[in-house]
């Protein structure tokens, strides 16, 4: 069903560039979310192997374009902390997707409500 926005009242106009606003929002969360979820695991990763590694391996973490000689406890503990951090990252962004799919719902529905009591 095609709409024209030129029969439409202003509310309903407005109604509908808030719900594309809205679903442009819930795109980037989501791609956020999948981009952190993607660090979660390549940390978790990281953490796996440290941990298989005695404390006399040499371990080096990247830092911008170079390697540094660090400690395994040093890192681990970062990575770790990196960990925690992104799954906090994670939870709010879910709250975020939670609270738009809401919105999302909430406002489509009244737009076809508007729709179905100007049509009929």
């Amino acid at each position: 069903m095609s709409i024209n926005l030129n029969n439409l009242d202003e509310e309903q106009r407005n109604k509908i560039q808030n719900l594309a606003n809205l679903q442009q929002t819930y795109e980037i969360i989501n791609t956020q979310k999948n981009q952190t979820e993607s660090h979660r695991r390549e940390t978790e990763f990281a953490i796996e192997e440290l941990e298989k590694v005695d404390a006399d391996t040499p371990v080096f973490k990247s830092l911008g374009g170079i390697m540094l000689k660090s400690e395994k406890n040093k890192l681990l503990d970062e990575k770790k902390s990196l960990k925690v951090t992104l799954e906090m990252r994670l939870k709010t962004l879910d709250q975020k997707k939670s609270r738009l799919e809401n919105q999302i719902t909430t406002l489509s529905n009244s737009i076809q409500a508007d729709l179905q009591n100007k049509s009929g």
